[in-house]
């Protein structure tokens, strides 16, 4: 009896166990507390509607690595260009506004697309939000495994870090009837959240807060971005030009350091 006893004993706890690995592996509420609390504050009572049938979100549903998670937002032709502003949400990280983008003159006629790589602190949703002309919000959203990213040690030492501070590598190919870009910045998008290893301080955040990339003298698009774009910023794009063209592009840290690039095409 007492064998039995500790065999459905045993079985609780396996029971229990799982049940909390399944809890911990299912998604959040699509509309939790955090996404709530977030919405209110960004976007007030404004209606955001299913973008599911205009844009794509795609994104690992299990990062390899949290502190680099790539991402990639789709904007359909036809609903693109009446696009003004783009904004990743990612509701469990402490910063969860990761980056909001303008669009410009420049940015392209045709389908958009938009890449770049993410922190993510703790199993979230993620979201792509799109704001058109007319004022309408259209939202699509991923939910993705990984935790600690935000809290991730750097990949490079301080000095070493310093030494780039601010090198960029800007890229131009042909993308059917428009342009695709790569910018690449060496900044280490310092967190805050992330214990220096020698000192076991907390080193203060500095990260890539504005960025401006422009075909020639019409903008492309305009970022305000914060600790929740991964370290060297990397961004993939369309834009209305073609790869002969010349991109530039300015960038400033929350410090108030300044850096700038142009692509090879440059003179």
């Amino acid at each position: 009896m007492h064998r039995f006893a500790r065999l459905v004993s045993t079985a609780f706890v396996l029971i229990a166990a799982l049940s909390a690995t399944v809890r911990a592996e299912s998604p959040a509420p699509v509309d939790g507390p955090s996404w709530q609390g977030i919405r209110d504050e960004a976007f007030g009572q404004r209606t955001i509607v299913d973008g599911a049938a205009v844009m794509n979100l795609d994104a690992p549903e299990r990062a390899e690595d949290a502190a680099i998670v790539p991402i990639s937002i789709r904007l359909a032709d036809g609903f693109a260009s009446g696009v003004k502003k783009l904004s990743i949400v990612i509701d469990e990280n402490p910063s969860p506004i990761a980056a909001t983008f303008t669009y410009g003159e420049a940015a392209g006629k045709g389908e958009r697309i938009m890449a770049t790589r993410i922190r993510v602190d703790r199993y979230t949703y993620v979201r792509a939000i799109a704001e058109t002309e007319d004022g309408k919000l259209y939202m699509t959203r991923a939910f993705v495994k990984a935790s600690g990213g935000c809290s991730a040690p750097a990949s490079r030492d301080f000095e070493e870090a310093q030494k780039s501070l601010g090198k960029m590598r800007i890229k131009t190919t042909a993308a059917g009837k428009s342009g695709m870009a790569e910018v690449a910045i060496r900044h280490p998008n310092v967190s805050g959240l992330a214990i220096d290893q020698l000192s076991g301080g907390y080193p203060p955040a500095r990260f890539i807060s504005k960025l401006s990339v422009s075909d020639g003298d019409k903008l492309i698009f305009s970022m305000e971005g914060g600790i929740s774009i991964s370290e060297d910023p990397h961004f993939r794009f369309t834009y209305g030009g073609n790869e002969e063209d010349v991109v530039g592009v300015s960038a400033e840290d929350s410090i108030g350091t300044r850096f700038s690039g142009r692509s090879a095409n440059s003179s």
